[in-house]
């Protein structure tokens, strides 16, 4: 349990690396034979389930002293045996790993943590069977058995989560044959141009319509080494953009490429939206917040990730906020839309929950109050934030998840706290 005094938060911080592309990282650097070079990896609790994933299948990784660089030495994706595979609490390395893992011909089970076991595999199951793979799951969800080898084909799949697509991906030029993928329903869009900006740099040859619904790619290729430098993670930096928002402060996050596909980046615009001031110079931005932020309507489905921190900054807006066409985010870690509306009654904000978001009705401060922290990362963090905004403290039940994604958050967020309000 913590308790957060209210206090504003100002200063400048170095964000950490990206989740998302430290994981693509690792997998397609188990994938190629021989040693790449890992520069500037997330080391957190996901990243690590991803690392110990990669290790199971033989590949050595080592670190150098301050862990800023990361070795990966593998003789390609095999395994002679049967394999297991925990995955912890990382749908990522879960989602991308099952196709990867089809495309050999020994068993591999991948499961997961408490949380991880409720969260949906039937889509992907039932497309791995499609390209020939035999894949069998626990009613839909974690564990999952794989065996492959993955011929391709063509598949359909509704992907409500964008990994499905991104681990069909980066799966499909190691099968055997021509994958074609047709995707009726796709959301998340951004973290689908992650993987393809792997692929284009491994040189894989695919073809994609615009809208990413419809792909064919070619099977019989190899994943090559790579020595790669890994971004700042805009998901990361949310909640301190949000920080500043509430507070209505200046804060500065370092460490950020304005030209990285990390479609988190859109939360600037819709703050800019609430009244912030963005400013970027070079690697860094700032942005200052409003003396009253203001609400407003915002399609949160290809960033479904913001909402939690978003939530915060619509209760601490004066007047209406509308966070919608964002269903996918009752399938993350928790049912978040429905979480972030249990925490705005404890905090004492009004809102209206919805199939596919938050109607929230901002009144320009928040109430202090014990909240719950669901065992989510992104939850706990965004809490943590609406103490800037509070009149009295904010107790979050278990801060312990945040390390899932953000190992150092709180001690960044009391590196830049002032004096109580």
């Amino acid at each position: 349990m913590i308790s957060l005094e209210p206090r504003k938060l100002q200063g400048t911080i170095e964000i950490p690396a990206s989740k998302s592309q430290t994981i693509r990282a690792f997998l397609i650097a188990l994938a190629a034979r021989g040693t790449s070079i890992i520069r500037h990896p997330l080391i957190s609790s996901d990243t690590l389930s991803c690392i110990e994933a990669v290790k199971v299948f033989g590949a050595e990784v080592e670190f150098n002293e301050d862990k800023s660089v990361a070795y990966v030495r593998s003789k390609g994706l095999e395994a002679k045996e049967p394999v297991l595979i925990d995955a912890g609490n990382s749908g990522t390395t879960t989602y991308l790993l099952m196709p990867m893992a089809a495309t050999l011909s020994t068993p591999v089970t991948i499961t997961g943590d408490e949380q991880m076991r409720k969260r949906p595999t039937a889509p992907l199951r039932d497309a791995l069977i499609a390209m020939g793979a035999e894949a069998e799951d626990n009613d839909g969800k974690p564990p999952v058995r794989i065996c492959g080898p993955l011929k391709g084909g063509h598949v359909q799949i509704e992907c409500r989560t964008s990994q499905y697509l991104s681990g069909l991906l980066l799966a499909a030029p190691l099968a055997k044959g021509k994958t074609i993928i047709d995707c009726p329903v796709l959301y998340e869009k951004p973290y689908v141009s992650l993987t393809l900006g792997w692929l284009d740099r491994q040189g894989i040859r695919y073809s994609i319509s615009e809208d990413y619904m419809h792909s064919e790619i070619e099977g019989g290729q190899e994943y090559r080494c790579f020595d790669e430098y890994i971004n700042g993670d805009f998901s990361s930096a949310s909640f301190f953009f949000v920080a500043a928002a509430v507070s209505g402060t200046e804060i500065t996050v370092q460490g950020l490429d304005r030209n990285d596909p990390q479609g988190d980046k859109a939360i600037l615009d819709i703050l800019s939206a609430m009244g912030c001031s963005v400013t970027w110079n070079g690697n860094a931005v700032t942005v200052k917040g409003p003396e009253k932020l203001r609400g407003g309507e915002f399609d949160l489905n290809a960033i479904p990730d913001t909402l939690p921190a978003l939530t915060i900054a619509a209760a601490a807006a004066e007047g209406d906020t509308h966070l919608t066409n964002v269903p996918q985010a009752r399938i993350k870690e928790t049912d978040r839309i429905r979480c972030m509306h249990e925490n705005l009654s404890l905090m004492g904000i009004d809102a209206e929950e919805e199939e596919d978001g938050l109607l929230i009705h901002g009144k320009g401060r928040i109430k202090g109050n014990k909240c719950k922290g669901y065992g989510d990362h992104r939850i706990i963090m965004s809490l943590a934030i609406a103490s800037c905004a509070a009149d009295a403290p904010i107790i979050i039940d278990d801060e312990k998840a945040a390390s899932v994604t953000f190992p150092t958050f709180f001690s960044i967020l009391e590196s830049i706290r002032e004096e109580k309000i």
